[in-house]
C-alpha cells in the first residue's frame, strides 16, 4: 500500500505538518490550499521540503465549482484553473482534485459538464498535469460516485480521472459493489476516512466528525476490497476533517493515521483477501496484571481501597519497591520505586495505572505486529537476575507488557517470591 495524508488532517504550520507526516512513515502528502496560503514559505520552498523529507506530493486540493457554469463565471473559473496549474507545477505535483459543483447557478446539463471537463483535460494535458473529479456527497447535481464515474468515462480524456472518497460514498450508503464498474487506470487517487453514523447535515458531518479507519462505523473493509479487486495500485490517502485531531499533536495524529491505513490494508474487522505485509493479529488470552504507579502515601490509600474489594498483599518484588496484590486470579501491582518510568508517571499523573500486562500465546508475533504499526518498544535497565518482560508503549505514555502464557507462572515465582504474611514496604 502506498500511503498518503492530506495536510488538513493534522494541526500546526505546514512545515511542521510535513515533518510529522514524514516521521510517521507516509510515502506522500496532499497539500491543502489553505495550508499553503497560511505559510510564509513559497510553493517552491514547500516542494523542496517535501523532496528533502522523502515525500511525494500526491495531490493539490481542492478546486471548486468548475463544471456547469454560465458565462462570465465559466471563463473566470477556467482562469482560476490556470492559476492553480501554476501552483501545482511549483509544488511538483501533477494531480489536482476537482470537486463536483455546489454552485447554485451550476447547470444540471450533463453534456455541459462533460464539455467542461474535456476542456479542463485539454488544458491540463498541455502542462503535463491531471485532474481527479470527485463527487461531493452534497454536490448540487453530481453527488454519487457512480454519476461521477459515468461522466469521467464519457469525457474519455487521459488527463481526467476519478477520485474516490470513502466518506462521500459511504455517508450516502452507495453500494461498494458499484466500484467494480470503474477502470483502475481512471482511478487517480483514493481518499480514506471513517466516521460514526450520524443523522445530520452531510457537509457538517464531513467537516467535523470524520475519523481514522477503524474508529467509526463505515464498512471500510468491503469498500477497500472492492477497490483492490479492480486492480488499483495508487495511493491510499487519508483526508480527515476532525476538530479534535486539528487541536491535537500533529505527530501523534499523523502516526495514528499511518497505523489506521496499515490496519485497513490488513483488514479492520476481518483479514483482507489481498496480500498484506501486516502481521496477523495476536489474540490476548487475559489481563495478567494491572500496574499502579504510586508514592508511598498514595500506596497506603490505594491499599485501603483494595482490601474491601478482597485484594491482599501476596508478595514483594525480589529487588524493587513493588508489591503484588491478589484476589483469586486477579493481580494488581503497586510500584513505589523512587526512579524509573513508574516514578515519572506518578509525578505527572499521581497514583494511576501506568501499565497493563497482557497474556498472549506468541510474544514474538505480537511484537512483530507492533513493530510494523510503528508502536515503539519500551526498554529500561534490567537488574541482576530480573525477569525481562517485553513491553511496548501504550496510551498516554503507559506501557503494555506482553507475557507468554506458558511462562507466566514462572515469571511470578521468579519476580515475586511468595512469603507468608508478606509486609510491603509501606506499599
Amino acid at each position: 500500500m502506498k500511503t498518503s495524508i492530506a495536510t488538513v488532517s493534522i494541526s500546526g504550520t505546514l512545515d511542521a505538518k510535513l515533518q510529522a507526516i514524514a516521521a510517521a512513515g507516509y510515502d506522500g502528502v496532499e497539500i491543502f490550499e489553505n495550508d499553503l496560503l497560511s505559510t510564509h514559505f513559497s510553493a517552491r520552498d514547500i516542494s523542496s521540503m517535501m523532496a528533502d523529507l522523502g515525500l511525494a506530493c500526491t495531490m493539490f486540493q481542492p478546486f471548486r465549482d468548475l463544471d456547469g457554469l454560465p458565462e462570465p463565471q465559466r471563463t473566470r473559473a477556467f482562469d482560476r484553473l490556470e492559476r492553480k496549474f501554476d501552483v501545482m507545477q511549483e509544488l511538483g505535483t501533477d494531480l489536482l482534485l476537482l470537486c463536483s459543483s455546489c454552485s447554485p447557478i451550476a447547470s444540471a446539463d450533463r453534456a455541459m459538464t462533460i464539455a467542461d471537463l474535456h476542456e479542463a483535460g485539454e488544458r491540463a494535458a498541455a502542462r503535463g498535469l491531471r485532474i481527479g473529479y470527485e463527487a461531493l456527497a452534497w454536490g448540487r447535481h453530481v453527488n454519487d460516485h457512480r454519476d461521477a464515474w459515468s461522466i469521467v468515462r464519457d469525457v474519455d480524456h487521459p488527463s481526467i480521472g476519478l477520485v474516490l472518497d470513502s466518506f462521500h460514498s459511504l455517508s450516502r450508503r452507495i453500494p461498494s459493489s458499484s466500484i467494480g464498474d470503474i477502470r483502475a487506470d481512471k482511478l487517480f487517487i483514493v481518499q480514506v476516512a471513517d466516521a460514526p453514523v450520524l443523522d445530520m447535515d452531510l457537509l457538517q458531518w464531513s467537516r467535523h466528525f470524520r475519523s481514522m479507519p477503524g474508529q467509526g462505523d463505515f464498512p471500510l473493509d468491503e469498500w477497500a476490497d472492492a477497490i483492490r479487486k479492480i486492480g488499483y495500485q495508487g495511493y491510499w490517502s487519508l483526508e480527515i476533517f476532525n476538530d479534535r485531531f486539528r487541536a491535537g499533536s500533529a505527530s501523534g495524529v499523523a502516526l495514528d493515521g499511518y497505523r489506521s491505513l496499515r490496519l485497513l490494508e490488513g483488514g479492520i474487522t476481518k483479514p483482507s483477501a489481498s496480500a498484506s505485509a501486516l502481521p496477523a493479529r495476536v489474540s490476548t488470552t487475559g489481563v495478567e496484571f494491572i500496574e499502579f504507579a504510586a508514592s508511598h502515601e498514595e500506596a497506603e490509600a490505594l491499599g485501603a481501597m483494595l482490601r474491601p474489594l478482597g485484594f491482599r498483599p501476596a508478595a514483594r518484588h525480589r529487588s524493587k519497591d513493588v508489591t503484588r496484590w491478589t484476589q483469586g486470579g486477579a493481580s494488581i501491582v503497586v510500584n513505589c520505586e523512587p526512579e524509573g518510568l513508574a516514578h515519572s508517571f506518578d509525578m505527572v499523573h499521581g497514583a494511576a495505572v501506568c501499565a497493563l500486562g497482557l497474556t498472549v500465546p506468541d510474544v514474538s508475533a505480537a511484537l512483530a505486529r507492533a513493530d510494523f504499526l510503528r508502536i515503539p518498544r519500551f526498554e529500561q535497565a534490567v537488574g541482576p537476575d530480573e525477569w525481562p518482560i517485553p513491553s511496548v508503549r501504550g496510551v498516554g505514555g503507559s506501557l503494555i507488557y506482553l507475557v507468554d502464557k506458558a511462562s507466566r507462572e514462572a515469571m511470578w515465582a521468579h519476580e515475586f517470591p511468595t512469603r507468608s504474611n508478606p509486609k510491603p514496604r509501606r506499599c
